[in-house]
C-alpha cells in the first residue's frame, strides 16, 4: 500500500485538476478577488494611501475566499453527494484525503498572495513586502484559521442547494466591515467594534504591516493572537461536528 503522504499527494493533484475544470469554482474562489484588485486599483490610481490599504485588504479577502468559502462549499457538496461516505469506506486514510483537500486550498492561497504581491509592486506602487517573515506567518495563520472555520461552518449547512445563501451571509458582511475596501480605522465606532471581534480585520492588519508598513511581527502580535484564538475555535468545531454521512435521504 502507498504511504499516507503519497496518497495525500495523489489526492492533492486530483483536487488541482478538478478545481481548474470547474469554471464557477475557479472564478468565485480564485479570480473574483483578483478582479476586485484590478477594479479598485484602477479607481484609486494616483491615491497611494488608498492603494496601500486596498492591496493588503484584497490579500486578506483572498485568504478567506480560498479557504473558508471554498471548503464550506466543497465539504458540503462532498458530504451531500455521498463522496465522503464512499471515501471513508476505502483503504485511504481519512487524514490523507483531508490533507489533499486542504493542500488544494493552500495552493490557491499561495498563488493568489504571490499574484497580489507582484501586482502591488508592478501596478500599484506598494513595493515588495517589507517583512517577508511576518507575511508568511500571517498567511499561514489565516489559512489555518479560515480553513478550520470553513470546515466547521459546513456542518451548519443543511444541504448543498442552500450553501450559497449560508456562505454569502457570512462572507459578504465580514469583508464589508473588516476593511477590505477601505481603511478600517476610519469606520464608525460600532462597525469598528464588531470588526475587532472578527479575524479578518486582524489578518488584514498583519498583512498590511508585512506588505506595506514594515512594522514587524511584534507590532501585530495581538492581531496574531486573535487569529490564533479563532483558529483554535475553528479546529475544535470542525472536529466536533465532522460527519462522513449524508444528512438527508
Amino acid at each position: 500500500m502507498p504511504s499516507a503522504l503519497t496518497l495525500a499527494w495523489r489526492q492533492f493533484r486530483l483536487e488541482r485538476r478538478l478545481f481548474w475544470r470547474n469554471p464557477s469554482a475557479a472564478f468565485f474562489n480564485f479570480l473574483l478577488p483578483l478582479l476586485f484588485l484590478a477594479l479598485f486599483g484602477a479607481i484609486l490610481h494616483g491615491n497611494q494611501h488608498d492603494l496601500n490599504v486596498i492591496v493588503p485588504g484584497i490579500a486578506g479577502m483572498s485568504v478567506m475566499s480560498t479557504t473558508f468559502t471554498a471548503l464550506a462549499y466543497n465539504m458540503t457538496f462532498l458530504r451531500e453527494q455521498g463522496v465522503l461516505k464512499r471515501i471513508h469506506g476505502t483503504p485511504m486514510p481519512a487524514g490523507a484525503y483531508l490533507l489533499g483537500i486542504a493542500g488544494n486550498a493552500i495552493a490557491n492561497t499561495t498563488l493568489q498572495i504571490a499574484i497580489i504581491t507582484i501586482a502591488g509592486r508592478v501596478f500599484f506602487g506598494t513595493g515588495w513586502p517589507r517583512d517577508v517573515g511576518e507575511l508568511l506567518v500571517f498567511v499561514a495563520a489565516g489559512v489555518l484559521c479560515f480553513a478550520s472555520l470553513g470546515v466547521a461552518f459546513s456542518h451548519a449547512i443543511p444541504n448543498f442547494e442552500s450553501t450559497a445563501a449560508y456562505v454569502n451571509a457570512v462572507f459578504l458582511p465580514v469583508i464589508l466591515i473588516s476593511g477590505v475596501f477601505y481603511d478600517a480605522a476610519r469606520a464608525p465606532g460600532f462597525i469598528k467594534g464588531i470588526a475587532q471581534g472578527l479575524p479578518l480585520v486582524h489578518l488584514i492588519n498583519g498583512l498590511s504591516g508585512a506588505m506595506v508598513k514594515g512594522t514587524g511581527l511584534g507590532a501585530n502580535i495581538s492581531a496574531l493572537g486573535v487569529i490564533a484564538a479563532w483558529a483554535v475555535l475553528g479546529v475544535a468545531l470542525a472536529i466536533r461536528g465532522f460527519s462522513w454521512e449524508q444528512r438527508r435521504s
